[in-house]
């Protein structure tokens, strides 16, 4: 007889626990049911230890689908449409855009040769790429930095954008031959695949990016062209484009651990948006009711054939108007048993503005805006009160430069430049990856307060808090290029015999701009 090969504990029983009798039986249980099981088990209800997560009378209807990253996804092409639609027919989701494009690109994120010194060859490799600027794009239609803008705009309306990257041959006569292609997210379909004849052993698609078994993008599944602007009908599955994944440049806001496709910003508030853009139509289809003008008379009984203005039958004109319109000042005489009433309809109302400004305060939360710039209403808004919102708000747009433009979109195309340069010959390889590795500058942000911000940078240089290369870069300039100009200027004037400039000309002589700032920012900002 064969023993068995399992020891036993003290207790004299295997080391296998044993199986609870209510084992898979809980798997895609409602929340109800889950109470049941506990109740049966226990002889009490679970009790929980934070009220949202409860099933009480509160919290019986709040059941929301426990869905993952990417399957949360589903229904996104409509979520893509309505959000395109927002910002081409509502006011609020255009300036969103708009506001966004403006402060996180303003002239264009520039870079800058940081790992190279003053020199010539730092002067070829810059003019080297402002040469290739304005021939950056594959349409033909926009330099590089109008690019970044296109990208942020697609980005935000869409919830992510693609770039291509194109070499170009020699018949294009660039020195870099190397070119950028914008593409829509509508051409990345949502397109889930275990087997095709060109999925390589192991890889899986997934909402159209192939990723290989170690989760790894390996490449994107695109459209041939714009499945929107497909009008001889379905567009063919088989016709997809396999695109090697260092090709392409997705760029897209990550919320969601294992993420691979983006969302529009504004999906928590579109539904809240096209309900509030059916009320203001509503009110103005109610105020264009009530600007017309209406009267009505009344009569008593009679035989309704006399005037009872001439005294004389009715007469009316050709087109069956009366022969006697009403004029600026006239005086009319209304017959026996006759009344004039006029239409009153219902006005706005005196909360119409408050609502509206109320609802528009989500509506910019959501957007990631200050009230104050996605509206541009600062009335009663205190300076103070502006520069603390001012400096909230750039924090939030330096956090989306430097965490996915600059990343996810300049930097890789920075790298596609310099591979393109190194196999033209304009670039040699031991200096490939000091051209590559730029300091990229963002447009600076202009000063809240000209006087008192000036003042408070020139005593931070002064302290030794910070360098002058710090300040000037801030700027968005380069300090070097500063320097260049600041000597240039100082020759010109010492070879043309002109007088020194005097520290302190040109302050500003109202004592108000010196006094502290806790006294001066109490002043309101003039409604505009």
């Amino acid at each position: 007889m064969k023993k068995s090969s399992r020891k036993k504990n003290a207790r004299g029983t295997t080391g296998r626990s044993p199986k609870a009798p209510y084992d898979g039986a809980v798997a895609g249980r409602s929340p109800q049911a889950l109470t049941k099981i506990a109740r049966a088990i226990t002889g009490r209800s679970p009790q929980a230890r934070y009220d949202a997560a409860g099933t009480g009378r509160r919290m019986r209807g709040w059941n929301p689908p426990k869905s993952g990253p990417n399957l949360a996804m589903a229904g996104v092409e409509l979520l893509r449409a309505r959000a395109r639609d927002a910002e081409r027919n509502d006011w609020a989701g255009e300036s969103a855009s708009q506001r966004w494009v403006t402060n996180l690109v303003g002239w264009g994120i520039t870079p800058r040769l940081s790992r190279f010194k003053a020199g010539a060859r730092k002067e070829e490799l810059q003019k080297l790429w402002d040469e290739w600027v304005p021939n950056s794009d594959a349409d033909c239609v926009l330099n590089f930095y109008a690019q970044q803008a296109l990208v942020v705009r697609a980005w935000l309306g869409a919830g992510e954008v693609f770039v291509r990257r194109r070499v170009r041959d020699e018949s294009y006569g660039m020195a870099v031959p190397l070119q950028l292609q914008v593409i829509e997210a509508d051409y990345v379909p949502m397109l889930d695949l275990d087997q095709d004849p060109r999925l390589p052993i192991g890889n899986r698609v997934r909402s159209g990016i192939e990723l290989n078994k170690r989760g790894k993008r390996v490449a994107y599944w695109l459209h041939r062209e714009h499945p929107g602007d497909n009008t001889g009908g379905v567009i063919d599955q088989s016709q997809l484009l396999r695109i090697p994944a260092a090709e392409i440049a997705h760029i897209y806001e990550v919320k969601r651990p294992g993420q691979l496709r983006g969302v529009p910003p504004l999906a928590a508030t579109l539904a809240r948006l096209r309900m509030i853009g059916d009320y203001d139509d509503a009110v103005l289809e109610r105020q264009k009711l009530a600007n017309l003008f209406v009267a009505f008379i009344t009569r008593g009984l009679g035989d309704g054939a006399t005037d009872p203005l001439t005294g004389l039958s009715l007469e009316y004109a050709e087109d069956g108007g009366s022969l006697m319109p009403l004029s600026p000042g006239i005086m009319q005489e209304l017959g026996h048993g006759e009344n004039v009433q006029f239409s009153n309809p219902p006005e706005a109302g005196t909360t119409y503005s408050d609502y509206m400004r109320t609802q528009h305060l989500g509506t910019a939360a959501a957007a990631g805006l200050p009230y104050e710039i996605f509206s541009g209403d600062i009335a009663n808004v205190s300076d103070r009160t502006l520069r603390m919102l001012v400096n909230e708000f750039r924090r939030f747009a330096e956090q989306r430069q430097w965490l996915t433009i600059i990343p996810m979109f300049c930097q890789r195309a920075r790298d596609w430049w310099t591979d393109a340069a190194v196999l033209a010959g304009q670039v040699n390889m031991a200096e490939a990856a000091d051209v590559a590795q730029v300091a990229w500058a963002p447009h600076g942000w202009a000063y809240i307060h000209p006087v008192q911000d000036v003042q408070g940078k020139q005593m931070e240089v002064q302290a030794g808090f910070r360098s002058r290369s710090s300040v000037i870069g801030e700027r968005g300039d380069d300090p070097e290029q500063v320097d260049a100009e600041r000597k240039a200027d100082q020759d010109r004037a010492d070879k043309l015999g002109l007088a020194p400039a005097i520290a302190g000309v040109g302050a500003p002589a109202d004592p108000a701009a010196s006094q502290p700032e806790d006294q001066n920012d109490n002043r309101r900002v003039a409604p505009g």
